[in-house]
């Protein structure tokens, strides 16, 4: 019966040991829109700027950046994944978030110590067990004590918090992938406007060597006297603005070349890039329908592994209602000589189970529970945000490239009529027809229409970046941590 009784409260702990409390974790739901309402498949199509995604493009996952062909941004963009300090330091968060599951499912365990002493004690004369006032001499005392803790875990306390850490680790996981896409994009979009700035310079360099000829040819016709003086004055203040132009546009250039070098891990003195005008395509980007945008985002994969996180922290919080059970052991050795300390009559050991309950802690627990349930439905809040924004982001960038690409065909034909317009403004200047006045605004409207077509190109290109970004660059929830691989 003493067995029986043994085993039956060995199988009652075991049973305890295995009950968990708190509520069942169920991805929140979210409103998700069938189709984009700025990406008609079909007209995106014939635009050669949209397709569906095939299973080839996963051939390049996370690489994203080498759809534009570029081989200098291909390069600078492996230089960010190598050596930017914020990926380093997203990085280095995860490995403390994966060291954080391990301290977790320490408590899983028993905890063992040893506490070894040796010590001289000495009686009082007068010590109540020594009725007689004999005089009692000193001795030694050797222990070897080993203690053991464990918490049984009754009500899941500490399955919920190890749980907690492994959803946490997998958000910081899903957090660097949302530095390393932020920090790629961020670079391709730099390296778009310092490649646009070398296109405003190449135009702006032309322009004043155009600008300069017709200022030589202003004052040919002055000393010739077929010209008022008015005119050299005219083709003197355009050649002087538009030289201004020239000069200030390499301070834009060189804000976005030292940015590049700040992304890509190195001193700006230490790096620089040779002009190169801009003279890319937009690529034609595979796209995934809506409902799949929350599978491929990871800062929407962050936000609900911390949704599910916050569940967690409820069970923890609801076992705090419950006792705890503790088995508490000392094992060791204790004698007045060191030489037979291990030997076997110096042996104790003492084992022994404590049960502890909170009776009253004035609304401790309580107050407890009702702030994981506020995180629970704050982070729940945030996930659906979060969802909302990339939906945004997404039919904001597909609109923004589907503008921009009827906006690039009126573009080049207002560049070309321009260009029609100083050709004639020009020969009937020089055949006496029309005064300077007209050259100045023929120029200036060539000018305004070349670098606003160079202008559209470079913002049909950051849409690109910003469309790959906010289809979440080719990542998806499978490049996250198991949860076995979380140990």
């Amino acid at each position: 019966m003493k067995i029986f009784r043994i085993a039956a409260g060995i199988s009652l702990v075991g049973f305890l040991a295995g009950c968990s409390v708190g509520p069942k974790y169920s991805r929140p739901a979210v409103e998700t829109p069938t189709a984009y309402k700025e990406a008609p498949p079909r007209s995106f199509e014939q635009a050669g700027i949209w397709r569906p995604a095939q299973p080839a493009d996963q051939e390049h996952r996370g690489k994203w950046w080498e759809v534009f062909g570029d081989p200098q941004l291909n390069a600078l963009e492996e230089q960010v994944t190598i050596s930017n300090q914020d990926l380093k330091a997203a990085e280095a968060r995860f490995q403390e978030a994966r060291a954080l599951v391990r301290f977790n499912r320490a408590s899983e365990f028993p905890t063992i110590s040893v506490g070894p002493s040796a010590s001289y004690v000495k009686d009082s004369n007068n010590t109540p067990a020594f009725p007689n006032p004999v005089s009692r001499s000193g001795g030694n005392d050797f222990v070897l004590p080993f203690d053991l803790s464990y918490e049984i875990d009754l009500w899941g306390s500490i399955r919920h918090g190890v749980a907690a850490a492994r959803e946490e680790a997998q958000a910081s996981s899903a957090d660097v992938a949302t530095a390393s896409l932020s920090l790629h994009a961020e670079v391709a979009i730099d390296y778009f406007e310092l490649r646009n700035a070398d296109m405003q310079k190449q135009i702006l360099d032309n322009t004043v060597k155009a600008y300069t000829d017709a200022y030589n040819l202003t004052k040919t016709r002055f000393d010739g006297g077929a010209s008022p003086r008015s005119d050299v004055a005219q083709a003197k203040t355009q050649l002087d603005d538009t030289r201004v132009e020239d000069t200030d546009v390499t301070v834009e250039r060189a804000a976005y070349e030292h940015a590049i070098a700040v992304l890509i891990g190195k001193p700006p003195a230490e790096f620089s890039l040779a002009p190169d005008p801009l003279d890319l395509d937009p690529p034609v980007i595979p796209a995934s329908m809506p409902s799949e945008l929350l599978e491929r985002r990871p800062d929407i994969a962050a936000a609900e592994r911390r949704v599910a996180e916050a569940n967690e922290q409820i069970g923890i919080a609801r076992a705090a209602y419950y006792p705890t059970l503790n088995l508490d052991g000392t094992a060791g050795f204790e004698s007045t000589h060191l030489s037979n300390l291990l030997d076997g009559p110096q042996a104790l050991w003492a084992v022994g189970p404590q049960l502890v309950e909170t009776l009253f802690d004035t609304g401790r627990r309580h107050a407890t529970s009702q702030a994981a349930w506020e995180n629970f439905d704050a982070l729940t809040a945030n996930y659906r945000q979060t969802t909302l924004t990339a939906f945004q982001e997404v039919e904001d960038n597909l609109a923004a490239l589907r503008i921009l690409e009827q906006e690039a065909q009126q573009q080049h034909e207002a560049t070309a009529s321009a260009d029609d317009w100083l050709d004639v403004s020009t020969n009937r200047y020089k055949g006496g027809v029309d005064n300077y006045l007209q050259v100045i605004i023929a120029q200036t409207t060539d000018l305004s229409n070349q670098r606003n077509q160079a202008d559209i190109l470079r913002r049909r290109l950051d849409a690109s970046v910003l469309l790959i970004k906010a289809l979440g660059g080719g990542w998806d929830v499978s490049q996250l941590p198991t949860r076995a691989s979380l140990r």
